[in-house]
């Protein structure tokens, strides 16, 4: 009996959220195929100029944007930023620094803020754990 290896695919959509780029933005062939693992790795380790250009210059899917800008997706969407941006119209936001964007920031310094006393809480209490199970029971 011999196998038969498939090759993995993944939709263009799949494709392109692994490479952190707008879908709409690619190159029509892209789009409309699959793509293999093997294609996926290859672009990732050898971007085509188009892909280096989109990576650069956008547009950029919300993701992408919410990083740059320091916000959760949910933030852009309270600031009303619904599109996928370019860089130069996410720089332009950085620079404008309206109030939507400085709250949003705030929010999100928080959340980092009590997701880091949280971590550090459970790794005390697992310490205490470990300090416990090695004495002696009397």
């Amino acid at each position: 009996m011999t196998s038969h290896q498939t090759t993995q695919t993944m939709k263009p959509a799949t494709a392109a959220k692994k490479l952190g780029v707008y879908l709409e933005a690619t190159p029509a062939d892209f789009q409309e195929g699959v793509v293999s693992r093997g294609e996926l790795n290859a672009l990732q380790t050898d971007p085509p100029q188009w892909l280096t250009d989109l990576r650069r210059d956008g547009p950029h899917p919300r993701p992408v944007v919410a990083a740059k800008l320091g916000v959760s997706i949910a933030g852009l969407a309270r600031g009303g930023v619904t599109d996928a941006l370019t860089t130069e119209q996410i720089d332009a936001l950085s620079q404008e620094l309206p109030s939507w964007l400085r709250r949003e920031r705030a929010t999100q310094a928080e959340v980092r803020k009590e997701a880091a006393r949280i971590k550090e809480k459970n790794a005390e209490k697992i310490a205490e754990r470990a300090g416990q199970a090695r004495r002696p029971r009397s």
